[in-house]
């Protein structure tokens, strides 16, 4: 008798990362595909900095004085602006013309080194204190430049998991590059997930309970140079710089994917003091240094290793046929 596959998996290319859908009832999955696509391509058409019709863009002239966006960019910022004060401003939504500064202004996969020196771009009053979005207005000031780079992937992770359980009435599992998240019922034993930011750094294997979500920030991913000088995309606000590599990843398990990424990104640019922080915050959290070393908070599992991971496990959190991509992770099921 031939077994009947409890989950269907698709994965695709989506904002120079991987996607990765998983569904409890196969015969859902294209239907659950539609519904992702819909979501995401809404999401990118509100806040993308590398389309100029993306409404981030097309707007970013009438910002200083106020104007009105759509529903999806209003929720958008106020994630983004939620997220900003949770870390005091570690995550902060008004990086856009210092990431152009330092190369990132335009897609990762076409950043080449033009040769000319990074310029630092830091205000001294925070830029996220001095938006303001009342209602579906959004007022920020001409200097600063719009950039959800941050928060929206989780966010969107979290709308489409959370749309197509409602919609389809099905446990899935969304992963867009190193945020995962999940809503319905998980399979048996839950979503197993691999947790790995490169080939050779220690990996973990964690079950994700339905409904949480896991998210990885990393230093080793969108990396580029600038002047023959390494960048990567995580900015210190403080700086307006990339972040000192005092950790190669940062691995965060919370209720929201937004959450788990906000915690997660605030972590590298946090550096050392990270660890005090989220031991206060008591949430599961995977932290990996410049060494490999790794740190475990929170009651993260103690079952790291070193070896690669296993064909038959589920992922950028690890890749097989029934797993999720964790950005500097992946994830198997």
């Amino acid at each position: 008798m031939t077994a009947v596959a409890t989950v269907a998996t698709e994965d695709w290319t989506l904002w120079s990362t991987s996607a990765r859908l998983v569904v409890t009832d196969p015969a859902v999955l294209p239907e659950a595909r539609r519904i992702a696509d819909a979501v995401l391509d809404d999401i990118e058409l509100a806040c993308s900095r590398f389309r100029p019709d993306a409404e981030v863009r097309a707007k970013a002239a009438l910002f200083p004085a106020g104007a009105l966006v759509s529903d999806t960019l209003a929720d958008l910022m106020r994630l983004a602006l939620a997220s900003a004060a949770e870390t005091d401003g570690d995550v902060d939504p008004t990086l856009g013309n210092a990431l152009d500064a330092i190369g990132y202004d335009h897609d990762i996969r076409l950043i080449l080194d033009d040769g000319v020196p990074v310029r630092a771009i830091a205000s001294p009053r925070p830029g996220w204190a001095s938006v303001r979005l009342d209602g579906n207005r959004l007022t920020v000031p001409a200097h600063l430049g719009i950039d959800l780079g941050a928060t929206a992937k989780a966010a969107a992770a979290d709308r489409v998991a959370a749309r197509i359980a409602t919609e389809l009435g099905c446990g899935v599992l969304v992963s867009l590059g190193g945020d995962i998240a999940s809503a319905g019922p998980a399979p048996a034993g839950g979503w197993q997930v691999l947790v790995q930011d490169a080939p050779l750094d220690p990996s973990a294997h964690v079950t994700l309970a339905e409904g949480l979500a896991l998210a990885t920030s990393s230093t080793q991913k969108r990396r580029w140079t600038k002047a023959g000088r390494p960048q990567h995309h995580i900015l210190d606000p403080a700086s307006g710089l990339p972040a000192e590599p005092v950790w190669r990843s940062v691995t965060v398990a919370a209720e929201t994917c937004h959450r788990a990424n906000t915690l997660s990104t605030a972590a590298i640019v946090r550096g050392h003091k990270a660890v005090a922080w989220l031991r206060e915050l008591g949430v599961p959290a995977r932290l990996v240094d410049a060494d490999g070393i790794v740190v475990a908070l929170g009651g993260w599992p103690d079952d790291d290793r070193s070896d690669a991971p296993e064909a038959s496990e589920t992922p950028e959190a690890s890749e097989t046929p029934e797993a999720a991509d964790a950005g500097a992770e992946r994830s198997f099921l």
